[in-house]
């Protein structure tokens, strides 16, 4: 008979008898020390990327992303050295619907680029990895062949930060995947929203990605989406599905003719596909070939260097706001009070302008000492 006590210290027997169990061993082995890495210098950096090592490729990239005041002061060392060499690729960017089947595409097309003897890099934009948790992450477990091809670099966004950090530290990526010799770079919007917007700002050619038979193919297409689009791409054209594929590649073909002629004067144009048995893939790079051949034509407009140099100028400006943003919110006397000014305002004691005016005095009077 088992004797056990109540919660009062009285003693009562029981029927029951429970064993004790053995000692469970430590979930971190005893054994186990951490190995310190050797922090690289940034010639060793720059020997590695401009050699084309993807560790270290790697390794930069997470300098880059890292919010350590030392790694942001050794990061932006090696992009100024790394500018240099960098330009002299092909940047894609790549959106569409979720079930637009872009991983498939990306695999299928990045697969195809390669054989034609270009280096790839695909990188992605995903602000909304801090709530979802999802990232391209996931991606790379559907893109097998793509990821063990030696001449393809993959790199997922950031997993957390607003779009407009996620956005420079993915321009500040193409800049060392240049220096490192990949020649096309494809950028994919993995989020929603205004993530279309940031990977605009930073490539040659935006390709909208959408599928058929869903529907009404238009619906839900926001009309900013539409008009950033130099090329649109209809997948899952497979076996069966051709007839479907094609009345939805007429009615953006009809929807493109609606919108004003784009500033590169290039008139978009509608393809279809398949990503999964490789159909017109062949004839998309041909289009994206002849719209780069069409926008570099110096003596027509020449839009491509002209893009270029206003998303230079137009990150010069996105740096300089998120800098200041950061120095704000990170400021002692702004993290001290407020909070109390949110309940003010909450409380409508204070209007929100009087309140932003007042932090804003805060903060100046704070970086004047």
């Amino acid at each position: 008979m088992e004797h056990f006590e109540d919660q009062h210290g009285k003693e009562h027997d029981s029927a029951l008898s429970v064993n004790r169990g053995v000692s469970q061993p430590p979930v971190v082995n005893p054994h186990f020390r951490r190995v310190k890495r050797h922090s690289l210098s940034t010639d060793e950096y720059m020997k590695g990327i401009l050699e084309g090592n993807i560790t270290i490729l790697s390794q930069a990239i997470t300098l880059v992303e890292s919010l350590r005041s030392d790694h942001y002061a050794q990061a932006q060392e090696i992009i100024e050295r790394c500018l240099p060499h960098s330009g002299r690729s092909i940047r894609i960017g790549i959106t569409g619907v979720p079930g637009a089947g872009k991983s498939t595409f990306i695999e299928a097309i990045g697969n195809m680029v390669t054989r034609l003897g270009h280096k790839l890099s695909v990188l992605a934009i995903d602000p909304s990895s801090e709530r979802s948790k999802g990232s391209i992450l996931g991606d790379k477990t559907r893109m097998e062949t793509l990821v063990h091809n030696p001449d393809v670099f993959i790199r997922p966004s950031p997993s957390a930060g607003s779009l407009g950090g996620v956005a420079r530290k993915t321009r500040e990526s193409i800049i060392l995947c240049e220096a490192a010799g990949f020649d096309v770079i494809f950028i994919e919007t993995v989020g929603v929203g205004q993530s279309e917007t940031a990977v605009h700002s930073m490539v040659d050619l935006f390709l909208l990605l959408q599928i058929a038979g869903a529907g009404d193919e238009l619906q839900g297409i926001k009309r900013g989406i539409m008009e950033m689009a130099d090329m649109i791409a209809i997948n899952k054209a497979d076996s069966g599905n051709e007839r479907r594929a094609e009345i939805a590649r007429s009615h953006f073909a009809n929807a493109l003719n609606l919108f004003p002629m784009p500033e590169s004067g290039w008139k978009p144009k509608v393809y279809t596909c398949s990503a999964v048995e490789g159909n017109g893939l062949p004839e998309i790079w041909n289009g994206i070939e002849d719209f780069l051949k069409f926008t570099k034509q110096i003596q027509k407009n020449g839009y491509f260097q002209h893009n270029r140099n206003r998303q230079n100028k137009y990150w010069m400006y996105e740096s300089i706001n998120e800098a200041l943003r950061e120095s704000f919110y990170r400021n002692e006397r702004i993290e001290n009070e407020i909070e109390r000014y949110e309940q003010l305002v909450l409380a409508n004691q204070k209007s929100s302008f009087v309140a932003a005016k007042e932090l804003l005095t805060l903060y100046f009077d704070s970086i004047k000492r």
